[in-house]
């Protein structure tokens, strides 16, 4: 008797990359597993994204195109979660490209470890020549590895390759936008997710073999503004749990930093070249966060200047 594959929601949340949304649609389209569907959530000003999904519609039955007029990518992957049904949900983004078998190793990895509510795989540079391996942001994980209370954590993730069973977002809620690209506090989404589902209790699976080439090599002069960004949200991240008088966030808060600048000021003292710019973002979104009031109890932001287009899923009680 065939066992019934369980059925996947993929998501990919795009902005202004005309240039690059075909290819990204059409290789998860590509990928060999079924069944599945593919929910394009566009938040473009350009109008030159709508026209292309569109036309890769009219002939795949299982692409859904969502248009948002708010921007934020947390708002845009809590409107995909809304959207679509599966207990599956995958997730890449605008500038990667999926291999064939990205779908089977998400499933399979599910399957193997039942307890697994979240997942990472390894995001590599799509085009590895001339410096591209130094030059786009990537995640490697050398080996399986499950992050659990009792099994150990670190903050880790990346938003271009991971997946989750729905029941992650009954239990803990969505995205919080205020976190994120687009979003009042830049970016750290990712990192979000995953400590809130660490601190509920749900196991979290790094997986090597589920891989995503990433086309989203950023040039040398683009990597201040970046890891400014990457700075702020984390620190941003780290304070809301901080002020939700969360001791072990305050350890690894202090942690990172303490990492983070004694490494700026070896290489200051060894004359060698030091970037400030991660440093000073998280100082300066440590400092954003009390922009913000912090729900205690979800452990979210609360963002009174929020448009109300879209609502993150809620939290409801599950059974575990």
């Amino acid at each position: 008797m065939t066992t019934q594959q369980p059925p996947v929601s993929a998501i990919i949340c795009t902005r202004n990359r005309a240039d690059k949304i075909r290819t990204a649609v059409e290789s998860v389209l590509a990928n060999e597993y079924e069944p599945f569907d593919l929910t394009i959530v566009d938040q473009s000003t350009d109008g030159l994204t709508r026209p292309i999904v569109e036309s890769i519609m009219e002939s795949d039955g299982r692409v859904r195109y969502v248009p948002m007029t708010t921007s934020g990518l947390s708002k845009a992957y809590n409107r995909g979660i809304s959207e679509t049904t599966s207990e599956i949900l995958a997730f890449t983004d605008d500038d990667c490209i999926a291999p064939s078998e990205w779908l089977d190793h998400v499933v399979t990895a599910f399957e193997n470890d039942p307890e697994a509510d979240l997942l990472y795989g390894q995001v590599v540079a799509a085009y590895p020549d001339n410096d591209g391996v130094a030059l786009t942001p990537y995640l490697m994980i050398d080996k399986a590895e499950r992050l659990k209370k009792g099994e150990g954590f670190r903050v880790f993730g990346m938003g271009a390759n991971y997946a989750a069973r729905r029941r992650l977002f009954d239990s803990i809620g969505g995205f919080d936008e205020v976190l994120g690209g687009g979003g009042p506090l830049k970016s750290s989404q990712d990192f979000d997710l995953a400590y809130r589902a660490f601190a509920a209790d749900h196991v979290i699976a790094l997986r090597p073999e589920v891989v995503m080439r990433h086309d989203g090599r950023r040039e040398s002069e683009d990597w201040p503004t970046l890891l400014t960004a990457y700075g702020f949200g984390d620190g941003a991240f780290y304070a809301k749990h901080v002020r939700c008088r969360d001791p072990y966030a305050t350890w690894l808060f202090a942690r990172r930093f303490a990492s983070q600048a004694s490494r700026f000021v070896v290489k200051r003292a060894l004359r060698r070249p030091a970037k400030s710019q991660y440093v000073t973002g998280m100082i300066q979104g440590f400092r954003g966060s009390f922009e913000f009031q912090v729900d205690r109890t979800s452990r979210m932001y609360v963002d009174h200047r929020a448009s109300h287009e879209t609502l993150a899923p809620q939290a409801v009680a599950v059974e575990k």
